[in-house]
């Protein structure tokens, strides 16, 4: 399949990336261990399952994969939106990051079924069986599925990725003409 455009999903991926290391060469204390598994309510229609990691770093205990079994008939179309479901129906601890729901802020990004994606714009009827989900996996991890992103956002201000302007600043905002917005489109 030619994927013409970034929100075109393959129909088939050849090489499935793992999100985590399957515990090869990984020190004791830093192993995914089998977590609890939460069973679907006895009267849901559709089930979906998720296996979420979970990290605690007060507990001092190791990393672990809980599942979760959610009625999709209760729950929204999103990631996100079985995420909350999740965290307001089944377990309250469950902890993560949202903002916008429409995809802009990048808050609500994380590692699902092994490729980096934003929880708010994945489908859930595009996951996998059962759907795993983790944090993003080239950041520490704060909790749950929490990076920290204070080095991603030093390096952001690094480059300083905004307009800047060599003329002062007025004491008003600064407007913007037609023609001035038409060459920041390519127009």
């Amino acid at each position: 399949m030619l994927i013409r455009s970034s929100d075109q999903l393959p129909r088939v991926t050849a090489l499935k990336r793992f999100p985590v290391p399957r515990n090869f060469n990984v020190s004791a204390e830093s192993r995914i261990e089998r977590g609890r598994t939460w069973p679907a309510p006895t009267n849901a229609t559709r089930v979906k399952k998720f296996e979420i990691y979970r990290y605690n770093p007060d507990s001092g205990e190791n990393p672990r994969i809980d599942v979760y079994q959610v009625d999709l008939a209760a729950c929204g179309p999103m990631i996100l939106d079985a995420l909350i479901k999740i965290k307001n129906e089944i377990d309250p601890t469950l902890t993560f990051r949202r903002s916008c729901r429409e995809g802009i802020c990048g808050s609500c990004s994380m590692n699902i079924d092994g490729v980096n994606w934003l929880a708010c714009t994945r489908f859930i009827s595009d996951t996998a069986e059962p759907a795993t989900i983790y944090p993003l996996n080239h950041l520490r991890v704060i909790k749950d599925l929490v990076p920290d992103v204070t080095h991603l956002f030093a390096q952001y201000a690094l480059i300083e990725p905004w307009l800047q302007t060599t003329t002062p600043d007025p004491e008003k905002e600064r407007l913007q003409s037609t023609k001035d917005r038409n060459k920041i489109d390519g127009y």
